[in-house]
C-alpha cells in the first residue's frame, strides 16, 4: 500500500511537470477538446434525472399526509410503512450496486439495460401506491408491499443512472458541467412533482368540510348530539369530498408516471454509455465484498457520505413534515402548494449561480455557504407563524440552500471516485458501489426522518382524518421543521471540515489521472505493462 501511494505521488509530480510543459500548446488544446460533450448529450443526460426527483418530490411532500388523511391508516401504521419502506429501499441500493457490478457489457452499455428494464414496472407500482383499496384491514399491507416494490424498482433506475456520470467523459470539467445540467433538471423535476401533485390534490386537503368537522369538535355535548342527529343531511358531502381527493391522487400518479416514461426514453436515445477510460482491463473482476471494503475504507468517501447523511436527514425532516406543518401548525393549508413551488422555483434559478460559485471559490466553500444559508430562515419560519409574507420570503431564501444541496451532493462524489481511482489504478467497476452506498445513506436518512417524525406525531396525539390537531402536535411539528434540522446541519458541517479533497488536491488528481489515461493509450505492449506493474 505504501508502494502504491509513492507511485501515485510520483505520477502526480510527473503529471504536473508534463502539464506545465504542455500548457498553452496545441497538444493540450487537442486533448481538451476531444473530450467535449455536446449540449444535446448533457441535456438528455440531465432529463434522465427528472423521473427520480418527480416521484421523490411527490412522495416526500405528500405520502405522509396521504396515508394519514386520505387512506386514513393510524399514525403508528403510517410510520411503519414509511420507515420499513425506506429501510428496505436503503438495503436494496448495495444489492443493486452489486448486481450491476456483475452485469456484462451489452450493445447499449452495462448501466442502460437496468434503467430501461425497470421503468415500466416502476410506473405501475407507483400508480398502485396511490390507490386506496376497498378493504380496511389490509390497507397497511397494501401500502407496505407497493411502497417497498416501488422503491426497489426505483433503485434499479437511480443507482445505474447515478453511476452513468462517471462514464460520460474523462474530463472533470465536463462531468461537473453535466452534473450542473443534471442538478438543474432535477430541481426542475422536483418542482414538477410538487406542482403536479400539489395543484391536483390541494383542493381536497383545503376543502370546506373541515369547517363542519371543526365545528363539531368545538361544540358542547348537547350541540354535538344535535349535530349528529342533523348530520344525516350532510353525511354525503364529506364522503364525496374524500372520494374526489382519492381520485385526484390517482390522476396525479398517472401524470407523474407519464413524465417518468417520457424522460427515460429521452435518456436512452440521447446518451451513449462509454467504458472506463482510466483503468487497465483485467480478466478478474473484484469480488463484491472486497470492493465494498475498499470503498468503505476510502477516507474521503466516508467523510463525504457522513456529512451528507446528516444534511439529508435535516432536509428530509423539513420536506416530509412541511405539508403537515403548514396545515396544522401555522394554518396556511390553502397556500402550502404555492409556498413549495416558490422554494423550488428559487432553487432552479439559483443552480447556475452555485455552479459559478463553486468554480470561482471551490466546492468546500460552496458547501459551507450554501448549506448554512438556510439555518436562519428555518428559525424564522417557526418563530414568526401565520405570516404569509414572511413565509414567502423564507421560501425564496431557502431555495438558495436547496439549490446548493442539489448541485453539491452529486458534484463532490466524482472527485472522491477519481481520488480512489488514482490510488487504485488497477481496480475498475466499483462506481456502482460508490453510488449505491451514497444513495443508501441518503435514503436511510429519509426513512429515519419520516418514521421518526410520524411516530413523534403519534405520541403527540395526532388524530387521523381530523382538521384540527391538539397543541402538542403543532409544537412537535415546529421542532421537526426548525430545531431538529438546524442541529443536524451543524453536525454535518462540522464533519465536513475533515473532508480532505481541496481544490489543490482535486487539480493534482486531475493531472495525474490524465497521465494515467495517456499511459493506457500509449503503453499497450506487454513489456510496457510489465514495466508499469514493477
Amino acid at each position: 500500500m505504501i508502494h502504491g501511494e509513492e507511485e501515485t505521488s510520483d505520477r502526480s509530480k510527473r503529471a504536473l511537470v508534463k502539464y506545465t510543459s504542455y500548457e498553452g500548446s496545441p497538444q493540450l488544446d487537442k486533448v481538451k477538446t476531444s473530450r467535449k460533450l455536446s449540449i444535446c448529450c448533457k441535456l438528455c443526460f440531465a432529463i434522465g434525472g427528472v423521473p427520480y426527483e418527480v416521484v421523490a418530490s411527490a412522495i416526500g411532500f405528500f405520502l405522509q399526509i396521504y396515508l394519514l388523511d386520505v387512506a386514513q391508516i393510524t399514525p403508528f401504521c403510517a410510520s411503519l410503512v414509511l420507515f420499513i419502506g425506506r429501510a428496505w429501499d436503503a438495503i436494496t441500493d448495495p444489492v443493486v450496486g452489486y448486481l450491476i457490478s456483475k452485469s456484462k457489457w451489452t450493445k447499449i452499455g452495462r448501466l442502460m439495460p437496468w434503467i430501461i428494464g425497470s421503468t415500466p414496472f416502476a410506473v405501475v407500482s407507483y400508480i398502485l401506491l396511490w390507490y386506496v383499496p376497498p378493504v380496511k384491514e389490509e390497507k397497511f399491507l397494501w401500502y407496505l408491499v407497493f411502497y417497498c416494490l416501488f422503491q426497489t424498482l426505483l433503485t434499479c433506475f437511480h443507482v445505474p443512472y447515478s453511476a452513468l456520470t462517471m462514464f460520460l467523459s474523462s474530463d472533470q470539467k465536463e462531468r461537473d458541467t453535466a452534473t450542473a445540467y443534471r442538478m438543474t433538471m432535477e430541481a426542475f423535476g422536483t418542482m414538477i412533482g410538487a406542482a403536479v401533485q400539489g395543484q391536483i390534490v390541494a383542493q381536497g386537503h383545503a376543502s370546506s368540510h373541515c369547517f363542519l368537522q371543526n365545528k363539531s369538535v368545538a361544540s358542547t355535548n348537547s350541540t354535538t348530539i344535535n349535530s349528529q342527529l342533523d348530520g344525516n343531511i350532510s353525511t354525503l358531502q364529506p364522503k364525496d369530498l374524500l372520494s374526489q381527493t382519492k381520485d385526484s391522487y390517482m390522476i396525479a400518479a398517472g401524470v407523474v408516471g407519464g413524465i417518468y416514461i417520457f424522460c427515460t426514453i429521452i435518456l436512452f436515445f440521447g446518451v451513449k454509455e462509454r467504458d472506463d477510460p482510466y483503468t487497465v482491463k483485467s480478466g478478474k473482476p473484484i469480488p463484491f465484498l472486497k470492493g465494498m471494503k475498499l470503498v468503505m475504507r476510502h477516507g474521503p468517501y466516508v467523510k463525504l457520505t457522513t456529512t451528507f447523511l446528516f444534511i439529508s436527514l435535516a432536509l428530509q425532516l423539513v420536506e416530509g413534515n412541511f405539508a403537515l406543518f403548514c396545515t396544522y401548525a401555522v394554518d396556511l393549508r390553502h397556500h402550502f402548494q404555492n409556498i413549495v413551488l416558490t422554494i423550488l422555483v428559487s432553487a432552479v434559478v439559483a443552480i447556475p449561480f452555485w455552479q459559478w460559485f463553486l468554480q470561482r471559490f471551490g466546492k468546500k466553500t460552496a458547501v459551507y455557504c450554501g448549506i448554512t444559508w438556510i439555518i436562519p430562515f428555518l428559525i424564522m419560519m417557526v418563530s414568526i407563524p401565520n405570516n404569509l409574507i414572511v413565509f414567502y420570503v423564507v421560501a425564496v431564501s431557502s431555495g438558495l440552500s436547496v439549490a446548493s444541496y442539489f448541485l453539491l451532493l452529486w458534484s463532490l462524489l466524482p472527485d472522491v471516485v477519481d481520488d480512489f481511482r488514482l490510488k487504485n489504478p488497477f481496480i475498475k467497476g466499483l462506481e456502482p458501489i460508490f453510488c449505491s452506498f451514497y444513495v443508501f445513506f441518503t435514503k436511510f436518512a429519509a426513512g429515519v426522518s419520516l418514521g421518526f417524525s410520524t411516530l413523534s406525531l403519534d405520541f403527540a396525539g395526532y388524530e387521523t382524518g381530523a382538521c384540527t390537531q391538539p397543541p402538542p402536535v403543532a409544537f412537535t411539528l415546529k421542532l421537526l421543521v426548525g430545531a431538529a434540522p438546524t442541529g443536524l446541519i451543524v453536525i454535518g458541517l462540522l464533519i465536513f471540515q475533515f473532508y480532505p479533497i481541496t481544490e489543490e488536491v482535486r487539480m493534482r488528481n486531475k493531472l495525474a489521472l490524465q497521465e494515467l489515461r495517456n499511459d493506457r493509450q500509449n503503453c499497450e505492449h506487454p513489456l510496457n505493462d510489465m514495466r508499469r506493474i514493477l
